[in-house]
């Protein structure tokens, strides 16, 4: 296992620093990276992916590129339209708002930027991450609609389904479920409430490329696959999904290594006019050494690796 470390190009999720742990297997390299908010029990669906991607593999790709977006951090204007513009070509940007501090006004200047920097052709989808209520959420969606010439749709307006269920029923913009479907004990409630248009899947939260498959296939609505901000060697996993769904009908949340300052690998998937090439890029020694978490953060290293520990005594129904 290898523990690695690098900063971000950009505060993102309130992180300036990802990490996680890297695990060569015989079907290829892992990856292991739930956030330190998740206790253990709810990172051993992270563990189990983990081992899906370095034991047995994924299934056949249908497709050999896959569409993705450009992740717009909660930045200024003048950084939003620059990430864009140096996005590899990507037609879609999704966009962060409902940070805390930031108003109205600060979220319609970043709109506005990213549909300077796309042009009037390109799609603007924006993420709540659950920041408002439902009242809070129509009312802001009518002006960044606008400010944004038209949203695609909207991601995880309100925390609950609840909430997003009535933002679907009073607003024209589509609505995606992402934290009501991969942190829910029941991600089918957001079908029986009619509360999303559209699904967002992750591959290490929901267990693995063949549990989401799965979980689409019962879900029956149109798919996102998206990135928890992972490594190039987890957002192969990602890719591996988005490769095999049946239908892709919107751009994929998989261009985030251009939020990494450093990647675990030689080659990372970096997008080419706007698409990721469907491959799984291995790291080499130099990579490995330039992220290493044991010389870098050494507390840091010893964390993760306990909490390996932790979470698979935990996934093997044994006492760590």
């Amino acid at each position: 296992m290898h523990v690695y470390s690098t900063p971000l190009t950009t505060r993102f999720r309130g992180l300036d620093v990802r990490e996680g742990v890297l695990v060569d297997g015989p079907a290829g390299w892992a990856e292991f990276s739930p956030f330190w908010e998740y206790d253990d029990a709810e990172a051993a669906a992270w563990w189990a992916a983990t081992v899906e991607a370095a034991e047995t593999g994924w299934p056949d790709p249908l497709r050999t590129h896959v569409p993705v977006n450009v992740t717009v951090p909660a930045t200024g204007p003048e950084q939003a339209h620059a990430i864009v513009r140096a996005s590899g070509g990507c037609r879609t940007a999704k966009v962060k708002v409902g940070e805390r501090g930031q108003s109205i006004g600060d979220e319609i200047a970043r709109l506005e930027a990213v549909r300077d920097a796309l042009g009037p052709t390109g799609h603007v989808r924006i993420d709540a991450n659950g920041a408002w209520d439902a009242d809070t959420a129509v009312a802001r969606l009518t002006r960044l609609d606008r400010a944004a010439g038209g949203l695609e749709y909207v991601e995880q307006p309100c925390p609950d389904v609840a909430g997003l269920a009535a933002v679907r029923r009073r607003t024209d913009v589509l609505v995606a479920a992402d934290e009501s479907i991969r942190r829910a004990e029941d991600p089918f409630a957001v079908v029986r409430a009619a509360a999303a248009d559209i699904v967002v899947l992750k591959v290490q939260p929901l267990g693995g490329v063949r549990a989401c498959l799965r979980l689409a296939e019962e879900v029956g609505l149109p798919v996102v696959v998206s990135s928890a901000l992972e490594s190039s060697v987890g957002l192969a996993a990602g890719l591996a999904l988005a490769a095999a769904l049946p239908a892709l009908p919107y751009a994929c949340g998989l261009a985030t290594a251009q939020l990494l300052v450093h990647d675990v690998v030689p080659d990372p998937l970096l997008p080419v006019d706007g698409m990721l090439a469907v491959r799984r890029p291995a790291p080499d020694a130099a990579c490995l050494d330039r992220t290493d978490a044991r010389r870098l953060a050494p507390d840091r290293a010893r964390a993760w690796i306990e909490r390996v520990d932790r979470v698979r005594a935990l996934s093997e129904g044994r006492t760590s």
